[in-house]
């Protein structure tokens, strides 16, 4: 049997406000709105279906994304635009530049709600065959 992540909940204090950041930034469609939960499908079939709750009640999270080079220019290019502080470094000590890890390139930025995300071009580690 496989076991394959079908969704994950994303607390924030706006649902809407996240979920069109994170759909906005990365061009991905906001697909099922139901109950508390607005939800955005990344392209291997699971969703961040994002719940407003109270800001207190938020426990910042990370959230990484294996992206294409080309979506990593489109979002990093968004993310200038915006002025969004970025980082090449989880511990934010390089702001404004991306990192260039195991080939690749990455960055590390906040969403709305306080949560760490981070775009990849390349899996830590490398490539395997």
């Amino acid at each position: 049997m496989s076991v394959d992540l079908n969704h994950t909940i994303v607390h924030a204090r706006d649902n809407r406000e996240s979920a069109e950041f994170f759909a906005d930034l990365l061009r991905l469609e906001i697909t099922a709105e139901w109950g508390p939960f607005i939800a955005v499908a990344l392209g291997n079939g699971v969703t961040l279906d994002f719940a407003t709750v109270p800001a207190d009640s938020i426990t910042p999270q990370h959230y990484a994304f294996l992206i294409s080079e080309e979506e990593f220019d489109s979002a990093y290019a968004q993310i200038r635009q915006r002025g969004i502080e970025h980082y090449a470094d989880p511990h934010r000590k390089q702001p404004g530049t991306v990192n260039h890890n195991d080939g690749g390139r990455g960055v590390y930025f906040m969403d709305p709600a306080g949560h760490a995300m981070e775009l990849i071009t390349v899996p830590y580690g490398g490539w395997t065959s």
